[in-house]
C-alpha cells in the first residue's frame, strides 16, 4: 500500500499540479489530501475546482471552517477564498469531514486527532517554535489506535514513530512554505526553499509503515508574483524562498 499524502495548498494551483504530476511519476495507491486547501491570495476558484474533479479522500482544514465561519471574525486569507469560490465549491467544502479513516489503521487528521487548530508534531514555546519530543507527540495521539496518523497544519515535513510503533507523519505544505502566526506565541515555520512538499507513505509486507518526502519545483516566481498582484506582498519571500520577511 502507497498513500500520497499532500496538505496546506493555500489555492497554489500550479504547486498542486506540479505535485500531483510527480504522484503520477511515482505511482501510488491513493492520494489524500489533508486541508488547508483554498485559502490565501493565489488561486482558490480554480484550486477547489481541480480537486472536486478529483475527488481525492479529502478532510477540512481549519482554514475550511474560518472560511464558513463568521465573516466578521475572517481573516484575509479566507475573506478572499470565500469571496472568490462558487456556491458549489463552498457546499463541497461545507461537505468535508474533520478527520477521516481511509482504512481502519490509517487516520487522517489535520492538526491532531481533536482539534485542527493544535500542532501535532511541533511545539510552541515564548521562544518560537520547535520539533515536538517523542512524549509531546505521544500525549497528543492519546489512543488513537491507528497505525500510520497524516496530519498537516504546520507546513513542516515531519515525522516521529512512537514507542508503541505508530508512525504520525506531517507531508507538509504544497502551497507555502514559510509563515508567521501568534497562536500559543508569536513563531516563525520556515522550510528554506520554495519547492513544494509532499509525502509517499509505503506500508511493508509485515504492516509497517514508512514515510518519504519529495520536494518539487514548479514556477514560484509566478506564484509570488501573483500574490503581489492579488494585495499578499507578505506572501512573496516565503513563496520564493521559504523563508518568512519581507519581499
Amino acid at each position: 500500500m502507497r498513500i500520497a499524502a499532500i496538505s496546506d495548498i493555500h489555492g497554489n494551483l500550479d504547486a498542486l499540479d506540479a505535485v500531483l504530476a510527480d504522484i503520477a511519476r511515482r505511482g501510488v495507491d491513493v492520494t489524500v489530501n489533508l486541508g488547508d486547501i483554498v485559502s490565501g491570495h493565489l488561486q482558490p476558484r480554480a484550486t477547489a475546482a481541480r480537486l472536486m474533479a478529483l475527488g481525492l479522500p479529502t478532510i477540512r482544514g481549519n482554514h475550511e471552517r474560518q472560511l464558513l465561519g463568521d465573516p466578521a471574525r475572517m481573516g484575509v486569507s479566507d475573506a478572499y477564498a470565500r469571496a472568490q469560490l462558487l456556491p458549489e465549491q463552498l457546499a463541497w467544502i461545507d461537505a468535508l469531514p474533520a478527520t477521516l479513516r481511509l482504512r481502519p489503521d490509517v487516520l487522517l487528521v489535520h492538526g491532531t486527532p481533536g482539534s485542527d487548530l493544535v500542532y501535532f508534531l511541533d511545539t510552541v514555546t515564548p521562544q518560537g517554535s520547535r520539533a515536538a519530543t517523542p512524549d509531546e507527540v505521544a500525549t497528543r495521539a492519546g489512543d488513537t489506535d491507528a497505525a500510520l496518523i497524516l496530519c498537516g497544519h504546520t507546513h513542516m515535513p515531519r515525522q516521529v514513530r512512537l514507542a508503541d510503533g505508530r508512525l504520525i507523519v506531517n507531508p507538509g505544505s504544497v502551497g507555502l512554505q514559510a509563515y508567521d502566526d501568534d497562536h500559543g506565541y508569536p513563531h516563525l515555520m520556515q522550510n528554506g526553499t520554495p519547492h513544494a512538499r509532499y509525502a509517499i507513505a509505503e506500508q511493508d509486507a509485515h504492516g509497517g509503515w514508512t514515510a518519504q518526502w519529495h520536494a518539487v519545483e514548479y514556477d514560484w516566481e509566478t506564484a509570488a508574483r501573483l500574490a503581489l498582484a492579488n494585495g499578499r506582498p507578505d506572501w512573496v519571500r516565503p513563496l520564493r524562498t521559504g523563508f518568512v520577511g519581507a519581499a
